[in-house]
């Protein structure tokens, strides 16, 4: 075992693995709501958990998931398909001495949305739902999958907004630019494990920093991080954040903004070595070639107490778990491109706003004719 708990798989398990997901999740999204119960048995264990974005959070067994996620999904968007972007797997023994199988991708669910869905207002036009998933096996079946679906970007792409601008770029996530991110064949398990280092190392860097310091800007572009990250790095932040490109790009209009916001916030690597019955911590740390994936359910603990104002919402003083996935690309020897899922709803419910109840007031109001 690699100290940061990935851990060697043999190479033909891990492509049968992502085979397997790959497959699995063509058949859900082939399935109409007659069938799709009967697929999902047949792909998850009986006692197994989905957990998602808010408002979908945790379910439990096949005919739940079907019932709360798959089956209204289906409802608004009945031509729906599925595009992965990255599709990557490994080994990983978590804090609890757990060791899983895992299968993490990132991509597009496609279709017309045709029916309102999560109170949404269908648009008749076709919508792109960015997923980042993490799918963990046991004995051939899925016993939990940890979807973060930006809920927030397909409210983006109905035409409201519920928030203060985003600091960074909106829009659809561009894949890996080496156009090499579905990984179907057996890589070098070496080369994975150096990935995983390499983006633990980064992550140090950036737990290892001192908010309180108050170096600023400077202090974030000229701080260790950089030793970590490609000249031309991308950085794709979810719907809220948006994307932000190169190193001063990233601290400009996403790290110093959150820092700011969230000062001393406890994260990844450190929550994960704590030893308690919590998940905080990550429960993924994998390399698969020349990507890594991690992520926490909660992967960040941060007070809202800082001068910082990201989302708009002012500092609150209440606490925050964050739920978040990483999706690394190493290229040239450095880390070129950071695609993050995170669950900007649910952050923002913790803080006191209800941006689903946003939604329901005012589309509701301009249903009536009472929009200002």
């Amino acid at each position: 075992m690699n100290k940061n708990g990935s851990i060697t798989i043999p190479q033909d398990v891990n492509l049968t693995n992502k085979l397997r997901i790959r497959d699995a999740m063509a058949k859900i999204v082939d399935a109409d709501n007659r069938t799709v119960e009967n697929v999902l048995e047949n792909i998850y264990d009986n006692n197994a958990v989905w957990r998602g974005s808010h408002p979908l959070n945790e379910t439990t067994g096949p005919a739940e998931i079907a019932d709360t996620v798959w089956k209204p999904l289906k409802v608004s968007f009945p031509d729906l398909e599925r595009r992965d972007e990255i599709l990557v797997g490994g080994r990983y023994t978590n804090k609890h001495g757990q060791t899983r199988d895992m299968v993490a991708a990132i991509g597009h669910y496609c279709g017309t949305f045709k029916k309102d869905w999560l109170d949404i207002p269908a648009t008749g036009q076709p919508v792109f739902l960015r997923y980042g998933e993490v799918h963990e096996l046991q004995d051939g079946k899925i016993i939990r999958s940890s979807c973060l679906w930006d809920v927030l970007d397909l409210i983006r792409q109905a035409g409201f907004w519920p928030l203060a601008p985003s600091w960074g770029t909106e829009g659809r996530w561009m894949g890996p630019i080496t156009a090499d991110g579905i990984v179907l064949s057996e890589q070098d398990m070496d080369e994975g494990l150096g990935s995983i280092a390499q983006t633990l190392a980064m992550h140090k860097s950036l737990s290892e920093y001192n908010d309180g310091a108050m170096a600023g800007r400077d202090g974030l572009i000229n701080m260790p991080q950089k030793e970590y990250w490609h000249e031309k790095m991308m950085w794709y932040g979810p719907s809220g954040i948006g994307t932000t490109r190169g190193l001063e790009g990233f601290v400009d209009f996403h790290q110093l903004p959150f820092r700011l916001t969230w000062p001393g916030r406890k994260g990844g690597q450190v929550l994960t070595n704590v030893e308690d019955t919590s998940d905080a911590g990550h429960y993924i740390q994998i390399g698969d070639g020349k990507y890594s994936v991690t992520g926490g359910w909660p992967s960040v603990m941060a007070v809202n107490n800082g001068t910082g104002d990201v989302f708009g919402c002012g500092p609150t003083g209440k606490p925050v778990g964050m739920r978040v996935m990483d999706f690394y690309l190493h290229h040239e020897g450095k880390i070129r491109e950071n695609w993050v899922p995170i669950d900007v709803i649910h952050i923002l419910l913790q803080q006191g706003v209800d941006v689903m109840g946003r939604v329901r007031d005012q589309f509701g109001r301009n249903r009536l004719g009472l929009r200002n």
